[in-house]
């Protein structure tokens, strides 16, 4: 049989440094009043040793589970990538653990979710739309008294904290941007219904057509869910009738990368035949040819900003704010003027 190695202990560390017990707890905590070379002392041991706190021990002792919750829905397994990533980043140089908890409909499970975050045993969660924007969900963590956090939320923005983007802004001048290139039979594919950001980038795709006094054809609005499957078939909806488009805006990545594989099968060029525009700037935004002229939408960081605002709920240290992140439209080879009639 295997042997079994013995997990090295504070009690360990204390007697190699020569210091009390109390004393390594109280440095491994970061608690102040330690004097340096005794910390410096009980740090140097504590790697010599190769030790790593017990976080079951510390959270029976401070009744906290050092784990924070990530709920999320969106089906683009780049932005949710981004997600993880961003939370993790914020993580990386404390205590506290990530659980993923993907949830295939928030709208049909709302009524569960709080139930299940509770059972986890989190000290926090960090809300992805459109668990950030649910009602249910928010109302049933403040009531439970779990601290969270929200990225990209687009009502009830008193019930916070909030990382917010201005959707409506970045839609707007993408659509401003395809307009200004000579195009006015504009398409869109919205994403899923049950995400308020949807919403919100039509509003914004409909104020630039108003101030270019064009028609928003509500025949040429198709519905998307987010995946590249949902774009692909709103797109050969689109360009395979008598009048088709000129250009096209998605309300993601992965639906524009959707339209532009119709537009090849339909042996359409791209940008020539048809203009595509996207949201989120993820990886596959980059890697495609045309490249997608795209919004940036910061994901990472608001990702992180929650993770951050989390912990300062959890330790008091200072007042939180909602945090606005700023989008940025990045212009690449998929949009250019539409074809000469």
């Amino acid at each position: 049989m295997a042997k079994v190695e013995k997990r090295t202990t504070i009690v360990d560390v204390a007697r190699d440094a020569g210091v009390s017990y109390k004393t390594v707890s109280r440095v491994l905590n970061g608690e102040p009043h330690v004097k340096p070379d005794l910390q410096k002392r009980v740090l140097e041991a504590a790697k010599r040793l190769n030790y790593h706190p017990n976080l079951l021990a510390q959270g029976l002792v401070s009744r906290r589970s050092y784990l924070i919750g990530l709920v999320y829905e969106n089906p683009s397994a780049s932005y949710v990538v981004e997600l993880q990533k961003g939370v993790l980043d914020r993580l990386s140089s404390e205590r506290y653990r990530l659980v993923v908890i993907p949830v295939r409909s928030i709208s049909e499970h709302a009524g569960e979710v709080v139930g299940l975050l509770r059972s986890a045993a989190l000290d926090g969660v960090v809300l992805a739309p459109p668990a950030s924007d649910h009602p249910v969900i928010l109302e049933g963590l403040r009531a439970t008294g779990m601290p969270f956090a929200r990225i990209a939320p687009t009502r009830l923005l008193d019930i916070g904290p909030n990382n917010l983007i201005d959707d409506v802004a970045a839609a707007r001048e993408t659509a401003a941007y395809i307009i200004g290139l000579g195009h006015r039979a504009i398409a869109i594919i919205k994403g899923d219904a049950t995400h308020h950001s949807s919403e919100a980038r039509l509003i914004g795709y409909s104020q630039a057509f108003a101030a270019a006094k064009l028609e928003l054809r509500l025949d040429w609005i198709e519905q998307g869910d987010f995946t590249f499957d949902s774009g692909y078939a709103a797109a050969k909806t689109l360009l395979s009738g008598a009048a088709r488009p000129t250009a096209i805006l998605a309300q993601n990545d992965d639906m524009a990368v959707g339209v532009l594989m119709a537009a090849r099968d339909l042996g359409l060029s791209v940008p020539g035949d048809v203009s595509i525009t996207g949201f989120d700037d993820a990886e596959v935004s980059r890697i495609v040819w045309p490249r997608l002229t795209t919004v940036q939408q910061p994901v990472f960081d608001m990702a992180a900003s929650s993770a951050d605002m989390l912990l300062t709920q959890l330790t008091g240290d200072e007042p939180i704010h909602d945090r606005m992140h700023a989008h940025k439209l990045i212009i690449r080879e998929s949009a250019g003027p539409p074809p000469p009639t």
